[in-house]
């Protein structure tokens, strides 16, 4: 094998991977900073309009070939509806609300399973023994990873957020089935114009939940600030373009096994930067966790 081919290969095994895990898993800590003086749909929308324009902006500086036909138009504002507007709406709106960011990240542990289990009919993937196995251990090592926090969980306040249990586990699904559409019919096409209608779509469905159910608050703290800006750069743009690339490379059931990695390194990062604690228990589910997903990865 070549160099250059070895080197691709290492990029889009390990690289890619591992930085769209580090920045998404971000994602719960945005939200709950967001959500202490603003209204999150309004953000949300604020934060769609602020990366498409960027994007747009940066294809049409590179003479980036946009959608060429009314479908693919069609195409590229649907899965952004599904992949960012009712997404990141049912779990920005269960955070916002009073879900703890430890019961958000284990619902996210069920795209996974919702992907292994659709992937033979929507995609025509075959999801091996070994793969199950992979999703199973991860599975396992996610409750392991957050069960201290799950422990300390109000199951009777809990019990009383039925419905923001549902938007959040409805926003997982939506990610699912927005991943197997990109993967169907946007598997062409440049990303960077692409993701920028992309978001104009997710608008189209936040804008009037917000005007619907919000005050349209924006915050001026410089917390807030700063998660804004750093959710539109890292998480709208960079995370964004490394997952739709990820689908496009590979099959849509092993791209979807590394969000397993999500719970564990955002665990890894409270212990670092909130000095929150980080007990064997812990560490031996990411261990359970990273042998999940590398048997659910292995071709």
């Amino acid at each position: 094998m070549s160099s250059g081919k070895h080197d691709n290969r290492f990029l889009v095994t390990f690289v890619i991977p591992a930085t769209f895990v580090l920045i998404w898993s971000t994602g719960w800590i945005v939200a709950r900073f967001i959500s202490e003086d603003s209204d999150v749909l309004t953000m949300l929308v604020l934060r769609y309009l602020c990366a498409s324009v960027l994007l747009a902006l940066f294809a049409a500086a590179s003479r980036a070939q946009w959608p060429q036909t009314r479908a693919d138009w069609g195409h590229a504002l649907f899965s952004g509806i599904l992949i960012h507007g009712f997404y990141l709406a049912g779990v920005w709106w269960a955070v916002g609300h009073g879900i703890p960011a430890s019961i958000s990240a284990l619902l996210a542990a069920l795209q996974p399973i919702f992907t292994a289990i659709l992937a033979p009919r929507l995609a025509g993937e075959r999801i091996s023994l070994l793969q199950w196995s992979g999703i199973g251990l991860g599975f396992a090592g996610i409750v392991m990873v957050l069960a201290p926090k799950l422990t300390s969980v109000d199951t009777g306040q809990l019990s009383g957020m039925s419905w923001l249990l549902l938007i959040n586990t409805g926003g997982m699904l939506s990610l699912t089935l927005g991943t197997f559409y990109q993967k169907r019919f946007l598997h062409s096409g440049d990303l960077r114009s692409v993701t920028a209608v992309q978001f104009v779509g997710a608008s189209l469905v936040t804008l009037p939940a917000a005007l619907l159910f919000e005050d349209l608050r924006i915050g001026t703290s410089t917390s807030t600030l700063l998660s804004l800006a750093w959710s539109v750069l890292a998480l709208s743009i960079v995370s964004i373009a490394l997952l739709l690339f990820l689908i496009r490379k590979g099959e849509v059931a092993r791209s979807a096994q590394l969000i397993y990695l999500v719970p564990p390194v955002a665990a890894l990062q409270a212990f670092f930067f909130f000095h929150e604690t980080l007990i064997g228990l812990q560490i031996a589910g990411m261990m359970v966790t990273s042998i999940g997903v590398a048997l659910a990865v292995r071709r």
